[in-house]
């Protein structure tokens, strides 16, 4: 297996006038403030953005080498990728699972009392407002982000990651779109390796992968110490440019040849992914990213019933059905206080 350390690695921090260098894993963050600080360097927002996309590679390729050994070491080599240079990368949220995949986590989490039902409405309520304009609200990313640090703060990575194993059987299984999960098989039998790649919290997105039998997940880094999360994020959320140097890093470390990959989603924000690839494919697309294919000359899959009702029925349906399973989880706590 390849050497994971970050010791003494170089990376790049991409900005708006070409690259800059760094050495990941040595004084990061005064690095990061030089940076900033150059005219011609990347933003702030951009340096979170590589940063979260650097530690979510790190942190998948940790995962899947646990998962090798766990599977025997030996088992490696004979399941190495026939295609070695070549890999699919999946988006989560109404591409690879119909829905929200945190707003599912977040109903499973709910029925077993770990928050407020009111936390659930709300997350599922921002998750409507998104896909209904298909633009993120920096204030709702904002707080979402600070109610889901202050929920897992001081609680053990296990147990983040055994929660959603429970949560993905129940809710999650049922839900994943059987065209997409159909195309990731392709790439699988055609030897290639097939990553999901969301903004959901890495340890939840690895347990659908595993789940799926793909390679494993690129997905939003919490920091954790000795085993329990700090309550801090490393980076930022993983999206938009996150999602591209995610990949990208990935891709080096892999030795993958990004002109023979291939990257599916369904949102415009998603855009700097699929434009790193030699092919993109639009599955169930929002307007804008409709748009944007069409005028690039990407493939477009619709694997939803009925253009009008996957414009406005499915974010309606989203709410409901987070919002039923609010209801269902309070009507279960009377009947147990009776």
């Amino acid at each position: 297996m390849p050497e994971r350390s970050k010791e003494a690695r170089t990376g790049f921090i991409a900005g708006r006038f070409g690259e800059f260098p760094a050495r990941w894993g040595q004084g990061l963050s005064d690095q990061f403030t030089r940076i900033a600080r150059s005219p011609f360097g990347p933003s702030e927002e951009e340096v979170r953005a590589n940063l979260a996309g650097e530690a979510s590679a790190d942190a998948a390729l940790a995962l899947h080498d646990a998962e090798l050994a766990e599977a025997g070491g030996g088992q490696a080599d004979s399941e190495a990728p026939r295609d070695l240079t070549a890999a699919a990368f999946f988006d989560v949220d109404n591409t690879m699972v119909q829905g929200a995949s945190i707003v599912h986590f977040a109903r499973g989490l709910a029925a077993r009392k770990y928050f407020k039902t009111s936390d659930l409405v709300d997350i599922a309520w921002k998750q409507v407002k998104f896909r209904v304009t298909g633009k993120e609200n920096k204030g709702d990313m904002t707080s979402g982000k600070e109610k889901a640090l202050a929920f897992i703060a001081g609680r053990s990575t296990a147990e983040l990651a055994a929660l959603g194993e429970e949560i993905y059987d129940e809710i999650i299984a049922d839900k994943i779109w059987p065209g997409t999960r159909a195309l990731a098989q392709m790439h699988l039998d055609a030897g290639q390796q097939v990553w999901l790649v969301t903004a959901t919290p890495v340890e939840l997105a690895q347990v659908i992968a595993k789940r799926l039998g793909l390679t494993g997940a690129l997905g939003t880094v919490a920091e954790s110490e000795d085993g329990l999360f700090t309550g801090r994020l490393v980076g930022d959320i993983l999206h938009g440019l996150g999602k591209a140097h995610a990949v990208r890093t990935l891709a080096i470390r892999e030795g993958l040849n990004l002109k023979r990959c291939t990257a599916y989603s369904d949102s415009h924000n998603d855009v700097p992914m699929l434009s790193l690839v030699g092919t993109a494919v639009a599955i169930n697309p929002d307007s804008d990213l409709r748009e944007v294919a069409k005028n690039r000359g990407w493939e477009i899959r619709d694997f939803r019933t009925g253009r009008k009702a996957a414009k406005i029925g499915v974010p309606t349906a989203l709410a409901l059905g987070a919002a039923g399973g609010a209801a269902a989880a309070v009507l279960t706590r009377k009947r147990d206080a009776r």
